[in-house]
């Protein structure tokens, strides 16, 4: 079941193209990391799929219920963390999450209590007090708390140290684990690497990319770093599936345009110190795509 579908999804401000004739597909119990610049329509396609803004064609759908007709009832199963979360100053977590769960009608204290134990937050300290971090982590309870069927977060780990960030993604592979789908819109290539199964790039306002980490990875050229015995050896041309970045009077730095059997084939019959082949190199091919040099 996709838990996100949306077909031909177009949203304009005036003559701004906010996003175009998006097609996406949100399996159920996914990591999905959605990616892409600044100003390349991601926030505008959260908005459509929270209901907040109307589409101006096409159809998006969350749970198989349309987004602007039936938004009071995709967002009971809604959990939501904005990039630009604001706090109201006489919140502190307890208050916060009584609130909440009162407006939900669920109570989300013992959930949001393990959950401040589990990111150690004080839920008794008042927003004006509160840190950034604190702040996010505030946020990220009152979204989770209720445990919803699907959780949006934009930029979760902002304001996290090293150690939060790693708990809150242990806790999103358990959720997705037990059913749950995460909708994870971040600027870290690496961390979107690590977390997620699915990925969808963004650029201008159009899907370049749609696929599971495995498909891109295939499609991923790696470094490989040449080492010769001789001089001679690195002077001699270089195979049509290698293209070389750099190289010096017995070292290359290239990287691998063809299958890895080709070149594995090619450096057993040749003079060679050593050779290092890194893993497939995803930053690489997401900066393509960013600056459209990569094709869907």
């Amino acid at each position: 079941m996709s838990v996100i579908a949306t077909e031909s999804l177009t949203r304009r401000y005036g003559t701004r193209i906010g996003i175009e004739g998006m097609d996406l597909r949100v399996p159920e119990g996914s990591l999905f990391g959605f990616l892409g610049p600044n100003g390349s329509g991601k926030t505008t396609t959260i908005r459509l799929l929270l209901g907040l803004l109307r589409p101006n064609e096409g159809t998006a759908s969350v749970f198989g219920l349309d987004c602007w007709r039936e938004s009071a009832r995709i967002k009971r199963e809604i959990g939501y963390l904005p990039g630009d979360l604001r706090l109201y100053s006489w919140m502190n977590g307890e208050r916060a999450l009584r609130v909440l769960g009162s407006i939900r009608g669920r109570d989300m204290m013992v959930e949001g209590r393990a959950l401040a134990r589990r990111f150690e937050l004080d839920l008794t300290v008042k927003v004006p007090k509160m840190s950034r971090g604190m702040r996010q982590k505030l946020g990220l309870l009152l979204a989770m708390a209720h445990r919803p069927r699907l959780l949006i977060l934009d930029e979760p780990t902002a304001a996290l140290d090293p150690l939060m960030q790693d708990r809150l993604h242990q806790h999103l592979k358990s959720l997705a684990a037990a059913g749950h789908t995460i909708f994870f819109s971040s600027h870290a290539l690496g961390e979107v690497e690590t977390l997620c199964d699915r990925i969808a790039i963004l650029r201008e306002g159009r899907l370049v990319a749609h696929s599971t980490l495995d498909e891109l990875r295939s499609r991923s050229r790696r470094k490989v770093a040449i080492r010769w015995k001789t001089p001679a050896g690195a002077a001699q041309p270089a195979p049509t599936f290698l293209d070389i970045r750099e190289r010096d009077h017995t070292f290359w730095t290239c990287l691998l345009a063809g299958p890895i059997e080709d070149l594995l084939r090619w450096a057993s019959s040749q003079p060679l110190e050593d050779i290092s082949i890194g893993q497939p190199d995803l930053e690489m091919l997401f900066q393509q795509y960013y600056r459209g040099g990569a094709q869907p």
